[in-house]
């Protein structure tokens, strides 16, 4: 450590590198303090040779303090606890005198197991709850929407519903809202008929109620433990065509394995594990075909899959590497873990983002088709359903599975531009017949 000698009326101060101090004892006194100037650089601490634990620390001048500063701290461990740090004063503010009767008040204290900070960190986080439990119901809201609400999406239909939801109980403080206000506002939605509503009320009362015991507006979690007012039977998410273009640009996150792998089920519509499992003798180049054997399915009938010529580059993008599969880790089988990588997915496109299934993708692309005019035989076909009614004849099969593949083809392709939202890219290329 490089020392420099700081004089002044005789004293000689050590000073030292601005990134490092000097502790130097002495026996102090009024005129020695008097006497100290402060360092040219960094800072040094005097320790008080009378009252052990007592340092003067000085501070170089800076554009806050032009003459420097004197502070004094007080280091002192509490009987059978932590080793603390006080800071008295500023001198001259602090007289030598004061400083050593407040340092020996605190020893005193502290033999005793009296522990200061502990006490100011008390007293500060019972002033703090104090204060947090004078703020109304909405002023909570309004500072859970800013802090919240605000980054979701429907944020703001997410603060309107818990306004109305707790519309008598805005004015009041936050600290005497209780469990059963939370309960009654989910009953009264539930009363007027909308029960599957009212769970949705009741996740966004308690995600609030949490988020407020978190911050110390309440004491305990008001919210916990209510149960739902209605038990929901599982049903078929429809995904709007912005949720699947948000999923499919969340895919270029996802690796060169599963991303590739999510975007061709979004441009095919084809089932997970028939995706899962495609090899590469499945893949006619030329034609831009999936040929699946009846085995190779689901429902056991051999299917056609037309590629886009999206969905086309990203299968000429994966490399063999002498697999016969074209998604696999090892080479040997094709890829699993589908659940821990939706885990994965789902944290990419945010908590915001409604529960949805990867088998979601199929309805999605059979009601954005549909709704564009493409007949129900033509959807069926892509999506390789059995056909409803009386089982077709050998004939009508053959018929429908190679007479409908140009309209097949043309769907998959508006499909594909709907996906990517990238219209003008797409080029048809090539014969879609037989």
């Amino acid at each position: 450590m490089s020392i420099a000698i700081c004089h002044h009326l005789g004293y000689f101060v050590p000073c030292v590198s601005p990134e490092k101090s000097l502790d130097v004892k002495v026996d102090l006194s009024d005129p020695y303090i008097r006497a100290l100037r402060a360092p040219d650089i960094g800072r040094i601490e005097i320790s008080d040779a009378k009252r052990r634990g007592l340092r003067l620390r000085l501070y170089a001048a800076s554009l806050l303090f032009p003459k420097g500063k004197a502070v004094w701290m007080y280091e002192k461990r509490v009987k059978g606890g932590k080793k603390r740090k006080h800071t008295l004063g500023t001198w001259p503010e602090l007289s030598l005198a004061s400083a050593r009767a407040e340092a020996l008040e605190i020893e005193v204290e502290a033999a005793k197991g009296i522990d200061r900070v502990s006490v100011a960190q008390e007293n500060r986080l019972e002033a703090e709850a104090a204060l947090a439990s004078l703020s109304t119901v909405q002023q909570v809201i309004d500072t859970y929407d800013r802090l919240h609400l605000s980054a979701l999406r429907t944020g703001m239909e997410r603060k309107r519903a818990i306004e109305k939801a707790l519309s008598r109980h805005l004015g009041k403080s936050i600290a005497k809202l209780t469990r059963k206000d939370i309960q009654e506002a989910i009953d009264a939605k539930a009363m007027e008929g909308y029960k599957v509503y009212a769970n949705r009320i009741r996740s966004m009362l308690l995600a609030l109620t949490n988020w407020a015991w978190q911050r110390g507006y309440i004491e305990t979690p008001i919210g916990a433990g209510i149960p739902k007012a209605t038990s929901e039977t599982a049903r078929e998410r429809v995904l709007s065509i912005s949720e699947t273009q948000q999923i499919w640009q969340a895919t270029y996150s996802m690796g060169v394995l599963w991303g590739p792998f999510l975007r061709l089920m979004l441009l095919t519509g084809q089932r997970r594990a028939e995706i899962a499992k495609l090899r590469w003798v499945q893949v006619d180049f030329e034609k831009r075909r999936l040929i699946k054997a009846g085995s190779e399915t689901k429902n056991g009938k051999p299917h056609i899959t037309h590629l886009s010529p999206p969905a086309m580059s990203e299968i000429q993008m994966m490399e063999p590497n002498g697999s016969e599969y074209i998604f696999t880790t090892n080479g040997k089988t094709p890829i699993s873990g589908f659940s821990r990588m939706k885990r994965s997915f789902d944290r990419l496109l945010g908590n915001d983002f409604e529960h949805w299934r990867l088998h979601d993708i199929r309805t999605a692309m059979a009601t954005a088709l549909a709704e564009s005019g493409e007949p129900e035989t033509v959807v069926d076909r892509i999506l390789n359903h059995s056909a409803s009614g009386s089982a077709p004849s050998a004939v009508a099969r053959v018929y429908n599975q190679a007479q409908q593949l140009p309209q097949r083809a043309q769907a998959l392709d508006r499909w594909a531009e709907l996906v990517t939202g990238e219209c003008s890219k797409i080029v048809y290329v090539g014969d879609y017949s037989a």
